[in-house]
């Protein structure tokens, strides 16, 4: 279950990061604009960002595997649609199609790796499983590149290569999804003496009364409220690296590129020790892990004018820490602290709406780079991305010792 899991949540990334691939192959051949694409672009995170909010409660009420195995076949449909036809109109509805179906896959998947896993290891587990987006992402970029680039299968369709053979790779793995995964284990799939989770599918009241429940609790929209401020900076990064350091560096493209790429691939490392020092060192509590992290970003993004001082290397630094320093609080709070929070009868509801809101963080971030870069400086840029890692820290203080409690049968309840 980790495994089909942990493939089906990185194979989402093949029909999401494929876009950026294709993006300059239709600027090139069909005409489309900035502004065209940018509209594409923000159409389709608009919509994966509202989805979280439906796609959460309804995987609690009729259950994951439904919910996630719908959304991974109508990501392939979209994407194959959308290589049919480069036009404005024909681009947008299906990148919006392909948002909502893309924003199936984290709440669904969470919520399967909180009723399979026992609370007192979740951070571990979590961190592990968290890797699946960062190397998702890495894999499925280059995948997308080598489908338009590299490849001499098909010549005839170009750019349209981005979308069908991403989304042929997404259908052998959704494949694979719904035949392998079950929505909760079994008496067989435990170890010896450990007892199943109580069932975790309910009546639509009684889904409302949990959601009602969960909605009441401050320790939500606390973690909520530090994943925005986080995913602010970390889209941030991750999308305007290399163009600050070409523009305002004046390093060489190919330099930038490599640079940047060291933001999510050492980020791995963060999330992994996150993970680790949470469950072992502070009794599985998210929050005082998260904060030191968050504050330890603050200091490196305030830096940064610093560390660009020393050339690559101390660019590279830099780099290397934030990602270290983002990536750790990002796999605690959207996977692990929420799924304390929600248990597993909700936590597809509570990864949802930490997701969601912060995925809103996410969809801001362009328009604070923008402004702050070209009206004030990428200096005072990162001055300003540190204070919003700063906030994400202090929200997290009301929250300190939340932590989750294992019961006999194994099934984690908020503390």
């Amino acid at each position: 279950m980790f495994a089909i899991t942990w493939i089906a949540y990185a194979g989402f990334y093949l029909c999401r990061k494929n876009l950026s691939v294709v993006l300059p192959l239709l600027n090139r051949v069909s005409g489309l604009g900035a502004i065209a694409l940018a509209n594409i672009v923000f159409g389709c995170s608009l919509l994966y960002a509202f989805g979280q909010f439906g796609w959460g409660p309804l995987s609690d009420r009729i259950g994951a595997k439904r919910v996630v195995g719908a959304g991974l076949l109508v990501s392939v449909l979209s994407n194959l649609l959308m290589g049919a036809r480069a036009s404005m109109v024909w681009l947008l509805f299906f990148a919006c199609l392909n948002g909502a179906s893309q924003s199936t896959g984290w709440s669904g998947l969470v919520k399967t790796m909180a009723v399979w896993f026992r609370g007192g290891n979740r951070g571990i587990v979590m961190a592990w499983w968290s890797t699946n987006y960062v190397l998702g992402g890495f894999l499925a970029t280059a995948f997308a590149t080598w489908s338009v680039v590299e490849t001499d299968l098909w010549p005839g369709l170009g750019w349209r290569r981005g979308f069908l053979f991403p989304a042929l790779l997404l259908m052998a793995i959704a494949g694979a999804y719904l035949i392998v995964a079950k929505e909760e284990p079994e008496e067989t799939d435990l170890p010896m003496g450990a007892r199943r989770a109580p069932a975790v599918l309910g009546s639509m009241q009684s889904n409302l009364e949990v959601l009602a429940g969960l909605l009441c609790k401050p320790s939500l929209w606390m973690l909520s409220l530090s994943y925005f401020f986080l995913e602010l900076c970390r889209y941030a990064l991750m999308f305007w690296l290399p163009f600050y350091m070409v523009n305002r560096l004046r390093y060489s493209l190919k330099a930038s590129g490599y640079l940047s790429s060291m933001y999510e691939l050492i980020g791995i490392a963060g999330a992994v020790l996150a993970g680790y020092v949470s469950d072992r060192f502070n009794q599985s509590r998210r929050a005082p892990v998260s904060a030191a992290m968050l504050s330890g970003l603050a200091i490196v993004l305030f830096l940064e004018p610093v560390f660009s001082r020393f050339g690559l290397f101390g660019t590279g630094l830099a780099i290397s820490l934030a990602g270290i320093l983002s990536f750790g609080p990002d796999t605690l709070l959207s996977g692990a602290g929420a799924q304390d929070i929600g248990e597993p009868r909700a936590a597809a509801t509570a990864s949802g709406l930490v997701d969601g809101i912060g995925h809103i963080g996410a969809i801001l971030s362009p328009y604070v780079v923008v402004f702050f870069s070209e009206h004030y400086g990428w200096d005072h840029l990162f001055h300003i991305l540190a204070g919003a890692a700063l906030l994400a820290a202090v929200v997290l203080i009301p929250i300190w010792k939340l932590k989750p409690r294992i019961q006999e049968d194994g099934v984690a309840e908020q503390k």
